[in-house]
């Protein structure tokens, strides 16, 4: 329903461009149109068989991202041929065009990974562990403050949503030793990758909460402002690139913001009560007992952080956004729907 009110308001919008060109502006809200279509495609399935299906999506994405995160480490270390393919300002990418893309897409599997820490088996622990380890250096290594933030804020929304809701006595006195351990760990690795001094500089640098291009008039929060101020005053939006072909040349970089530029008020409004649905639905499935609630957790928890990075960056083209919208209304959809695999057996884990 909202992908079929959506469309008009975008396609208006095109033909609102002056300056950019309407042809890359058709293209870009076409490749919008095609994402919410995937959304919709991976939503019926997962919703078909929730459990297998996951599975199945889970594994690829977990495997991808292990590969990625390798990638983007070694080429960052400069312990591979052709880093530069695989990095950008310094910075690990893997094969992504920019590390803020990067970064938060090694997060949904690592949070599957700590959920079977959690609440599995400690003597089936080590390899979800080397798993995590992997990809939270490869998250560190971007050098997105953002992927930083949303490991951290997702991590601790998994720990919280299994000890309320999944854990028993016994298993949450676990989970708080694990909680201590983990976090000494974490230090202790992160204390070691600073003491490098290319990659302590960069962290230095990288952990300033004002950075160089973030201030004043045509810095972040400054485009920022004149874009809100610009989108009040077109109701039928100016287009996609239009925004940095005006006298910043750059994106907003706030997605709740370029949203009602690219697609005008409605398609902006539709965009965000899409995401305001998302995550009711998202929260109310976490709230409810089904064995399917371990496909959620780890969902919900990445997809707050993410749309909470939304603010200081444009996701509307990135495409685990998309998925993630699509995985978390297949899992809604089909909540209580339990196969043969999970009949009788305790929780089980992707």
């Amino acid at each position: 329903m909202i992908f079929a009110l959506f469309t008009p308001f975008a396609l208006i919008a095109v033909f609102q461009v002056n300056l950019a060109s309407q042809t890359e502006g058709l293209i870009y809200t076409i490749v919008t149109l095609f994402l919410f279509f995937t959304s919709y495609f991976v939503a019926n399935y997962v919703a078909d068989a929730p459990y297998e299906n996951m599975r199945n999506i889970m594994r690829a994405w977990m495997l991808s991202a292990l590969v990625a995160s390798l990638i983007g480490t070694l080429a960052y270390l400069s312990l591979i041929p052709g880093e530069e393919l695989f990095t950008r300002y310094g910075r690990a990418k893997a094969f992504f065009k920019d590390p803020n893309v990067f970064g938060p897409f090694l997060i949904l599997p690592a949070m599957y990974a700590l959920q079977k820490i959690l609440l599995g088996k400690l003597n089936k622990a080590f390899w979800p562990i080397v798993f995590i380890l992997i990809l939270s250096i490869g998250i560190f290594v971007s050098f997105s403050r953002a992927a930083w933030g949303s490991l951290v804020l997702a991590s601790i929304l998994v720990f919280g949503f299994c000890f309320w809701f999944e854990a028993n006595a016994q298993t949450k006195i676990k989970m708080m030793v694990l909680g201590i351990v983990g976090f000494l760990a974490a230090i202790i690795v992160l204390l070691g990758l600073i003491s490098i001094p290319a990659v302590g500089e960069l962290f230095s640098e990288r952990n300033q909460v004002v950075q160089e291009y973030d201030g004043g008039d045509s810095g972040r929060f400054g485009r920022q402002k004149f874009a809100f101020e610009l989108a009040i005053n077109n109701p039928l939006g100016i287009g996609p690139f239009e925004f940095r072909n005006t006298k910043i040349g750059e994106e907003p970089h706030n997605t709740y913001v370029n949203v009602f530029h690219v697609y005008g008020w409605g398609g902006g409004l539709l965009f965000i009560i899409l995401i305001l649905l998302t995550l009711k639905k998202g929260l109310k499935s976490v709230v409810k007992r089904s064995k399917n609630r371990l496909l959620m957790i780890p969902l919900i928890s990445t997809f707050i952080p993410l749309i909470i990075e939304a603010a200081i960056i444009d996701i509307d083209h990135w495409r685990l956004f998309y998925l993630m919208l699509g995985l978390i209304w297949g899992v809604s959809a089909s909540y209580h729907k339990v196969s043969r695999k999970q009949m009788g057996k305790e929780p089980t884990y992707i």
